[in-house]
């Protein structure tokens, strides 16, 4: 008889960001430090933690907050990951090379040692979310990371809108998507779409979890960033779903957490028997998948 998988201990790390990089970074490091003194054996960072959410507007000195991979930031949180013996997603604003940038998760493993990278696929370009003009779409794809604790399946905020990505991360035994995202509501539309926007974002993320049999987790930050009469009013709300659709861990809208959920893959397991998407999926008729568009022609 097979040995069932152990579950594991995820953290997540819900907090502001404030003006200065070097203090989101030392507050960053003391909550995933607390998460693993909770028992959290990885640990995931909101989306680009070290700086405001810089793409609300297109300027070309907001490129000065990149870094390279492996570099400062990595180096700090390698640091750690070994001392603690965890490991750390963190979402991180590539400078790949002069002119080319990425907005970046790097997995650290638990010795210290980057296990590797993903780089955003889907790049967002709506009011206050400019991302275009920073970011190169990533082209390593989409990836799962073997880590000595799980095998993590790692994409970023726009990600988890595609089901394709969703799908095509857990098709490689990832024990659990993770979602480092920034979101939250314009201000002037809160009251009208605010509810509505909240509940879409968590109700896709949810369907990907039941859809693949997997656990979602989402790491979102808090506080309004921008003009007082406008910018971004992030709601927070970080969750886990386990791979029924359950939420099984929620954040507040307005608080800084830190959440530790175990992510139990014998449930995993026994949700995949009774519900086998995965077995009954018609590989063969999904060619035209690949396609922009399909009009009434087939075309």
């Amino acid at each position: 008889m097979a040995k069932q998988p152990e579950p594991f201990a995820l953290g997540l790390v819900q907090t502001h960001c404030g003006l200065d990089p070097a203090d989101n970074l030392e507050r960053t490091v003391a909550l995933i430090r607390a998460a693993a003194d909770k028992g959290a054996e990885v640990v995931a960072t909101q989306e680009l933690f070290r700086s405001q959410y810089f793409c609300q507007t297109e300027d070309h000195a907001n490129f000065d907050l990149a870094e390279p991979i492996p570099g400062p930031s990595t180096k700090v949180l390698s640091e750690l990951a070994r001392e603690k013996k965890i490991a750390i997603v963190a979402s991180l604003f590539e400078r790949r090379a002069a002119g080319l940038y990425h907005n970046t998760a790097a997995v650290i493993d638990t010795d210290g040692s980057l296990n590797g990278v993903y780089r955003k696929m889907h790049i967002p370009d709506d009011p206050l979310y400019y991302e275009k003009f920073y970011f190169t779409p990533g082209d390593l794809g989409f990836r799962v990371f073997e880590t000595k604790v799980a095998r993590l399946g790692v994409l970023v905020c726009w990600d988890q809108w595609y089901p394709e990505g969703a799908r095509l991360t857990a098709l490689q035994g990832a024990d659990v998507l993770l979602y480092p995202t920034a979101i939250g509501w314009h201000p002037s539309e809160k009251a009208a779409f605010g509810v509505a926007q909240a509940d879409a974002w968590r109700t896709v993320q949810r369907g990907h979890a039941i859809s693949n049999g997997v656990y979602v987790a989402a790491c979102n930050r808090i506080g309004h960033e921008g003009p007082q009469d406008g910018g971004i009013e992030f709601w927070g709300g970080s969750f886990v779903s386990d791979p029924f659709g359950v939420i099984v861990a929620e954040a507040s809208r307005t608080k800084e957490e830190i959440m530790v959920v175990s992510i139990d893959r014998a449930h995993q397991e026994k949700v995949r028997q009774h519900w086998p998407f995965l077995r009954d999926r018609r590989i063969d008729a999904y060619g035209p998948i690949t396609k922009r568009f399909i009009d009434s022609s087939g075309s």
